[in-house]
């Protein structure tokens, strides 16, 4: 395709925060109906540029220019005045309000009163020309992750956004709602509109027309996307080539370690959410569970974790039955969760990594004495946990908001992998990693797994499902439809049976 002329482009952008330099001299250009993409490992700087981008932070040093006029951003109101929409990765948006309501309120177009007649036209308009699909009037809270993306997306359009910058925007979509996404991008760029996307995932990279990798908050290189190669984008993110993956273990799964049987949950309006689901996983086995974000999953891991209370069913885990029993209880049973949102149930923002690496432990006997808790043992812990996780942060004392979302992650992968001893429970682990924290989170899913330990993991990825499963079970509407053997199944056949079509003469059983 014909690209037009720049229309954002930065100029030497250099942002500190004390002594640590997040972002030195980088220089990019937007061109009007181009996908451009901002590529790194977490902590390259991605953020911290788009941030400034987009008027939420200030650069010490360089400038930013709009059609060819320096402009200086002093708030994100002044970038959206300019045309710069942005769609971050962990959503701005008010659960107790519609879906119309969000995007409307507090805009410019707002006033003193909604006018959601002109809104709703408008934003019609806007869903038939990219194909979304979504109820203007249903409260945010009964949406699923995938369609509240749908709405940050809808309100920088609304706002007559020109260059649109999505923070990860894949994270939380389905492969098929991944591919729906590209095709929206493809019809904003037909309308002239810029599209700066940043993504760990190389198979979106590589839809780029333009490429831009940081490593370390330097830009290290600018590539066409139809010269990048996945080994050219490796090697210029890390510096080297990344290993490769192990071969899938040979080792026989052992003793059944968890058995569920018949497990039921209800929604908030008593709808049934997870209905008689039965599964059971043997210890040294990675069972991987598929499906569609709102079927069920999360719900069933909770049960699994002593966090939701079943309405029927059974549930033995090692051998102890447990359903009706407190977290506490599956915890002391040796099970460990890593939650779908790592900030919002797996950390307390302003705890230090310390606090959080001891966060449900704090009354071990190995981290306490007597009644108290001995903080030699905890520091020794927590600087364990930063040594072998590689986590990025100054001490153990930094709160966890400061981190970058792979570091933060890494602190709940010591915590959890740390406490599951009988069963780890996995809900989207790589969910808006690079590739090296991808990489170093599959190698310990692995490693529990080889130590006998049972793993149910839970992703929308399916490329993460086939690479580490044994047997994949795939949810749609509350039930597990089917469970097969990555080695003898396709993806195809799952994202079919992820959106409820089974595929001819059914999935085979593992």
């Amino acid at each position: 395709m014909t690209l037009h002329r720049p229309v954002l482009r930065a100029v030497g952008l250099t942002k500190r925060f004390g002594s640590v330099v997040a972002n030195d001299d980088v220089s990019l250009d937007v061109a009007a109906g181009e996908l451009h993409c901002l590529f790194g490992e977490n902590g390259a700087g991605k953020s911290t540029l788009s941030a400034m981008l987009h008027g939420e932070l200030q650069p010490d040093a360089g400038h930013i220019e709009v059609d060819g006029r320096r402009t200086d951003f002093r708030s994100p109101a002044d970038a959206i005045a300019e045309g710069i929409g942005m769609v971050h990765q962990h959503f701005v948006l008010a659960r107790a309000l519609t879906v119309i309501e969000n995007i409307v309120a507090g805009t410019s177009r707002s006033g003193w009163r909604l006018g959601l007649t002109e809104a709703r036209e408008r934003l019609s308009r806007l869903c038939g020309d990219l194909g979304i699909a979504i109820e203007l009037d249903a409260p945010l809270w009964q949406l699923s992750v995938g369609e509240q993306q749908w709405v940050e997306i809808l309100k920088a359009l609304y706002l007559d956004a020109r260059v649109l910058i999505l923070d990860e925007p894949t994270a939380v979509l389905t492969p098929q709602e991944s591919g729906k996404l590209f095709g929206m991008i493809g019809k904003m760029r037909d309308r002239g509109l810029a599209v700066v996307i940043v993504t760990h995932k190389l198979r979106e990279v590589l839809q780029a027309d333009t490429i831009t990798v940081l490593r370390r908050g330097r830009k290290v290189g600018t590539l066409d996307g139809r010269d990048a190669t996945v080994e050219s984008l490796t090697r210029l993110m890390i510096g080297g080539d990344l290993a490769s993956s192990p071969a899938r273990s040979s080792n026989s799964p052992g003793r059944v370690a968890v058995q569920a049987t018949g497990l039921m949950a209800k929604g908030s309006w008593g709808e049934t959410i997870v209905d008689d689901v039965s599964l059971m996983v043997r210890s040294g086995e990675i069972f991987g569970i598929a499906g569609v974000a709102g079927n069920g999953q999360k719900p069933l891991l909770e049960m699994l974790a002593g966090i939701r209370e079943p309405e029927s069913g059974s549930l033995l885990i090692g051998d102890r039955q447990l359903e009706g029993l407190s977290a506490a209880d599956f915890m002391r049973a040796g099970v460990g969760i890593i939650p779908e949102d790592r900030y919002a149930e797996g950390l307390v923002g302003p705890f230090s990594i310390a606090e959080n690496i001891i966060l449900g432990r704090h009354r071990s006997k190995d981290l306490c004495r007597g009644l108290f808790i001995a903080g030699d043992r905890v520091v020794a812990k927590a600087e364990e946990a930063m040594r072998r996780y590689s986590i990025a942060a100054p001490a153990i004392n930094t709160p966890v908001s400061r981190l970058s979302g792979g570091n933060a992650q890494k602190v709940v992968l010591a915590r959890e992998l740390d406490q599951a001893s009988v069963l780890l429970l996995a809900n989207q682990p790589t969910r808006g990693l690079d590739i090296g924290v991808v990489a170093t989170v599959h190698e310990e899913l692995r490693r529990k797994r080889d130590e006998g330990v049972a793993v149910i993991l839970v992703s929308e990825d399916i490329d993460d499902l086939f690479d580490l499963c044994d047997r994949i079970g795939v949810m749609f509407a509350g039930r597990i439809v089917g469970i097969v053997s990555p080695e003898t199944t396709s993806r195809d056949i799952v994202g079919s049976m992820m959106v409820g079509r089974a595929p001819a003469g059914g999935a085979t059983c593992a």
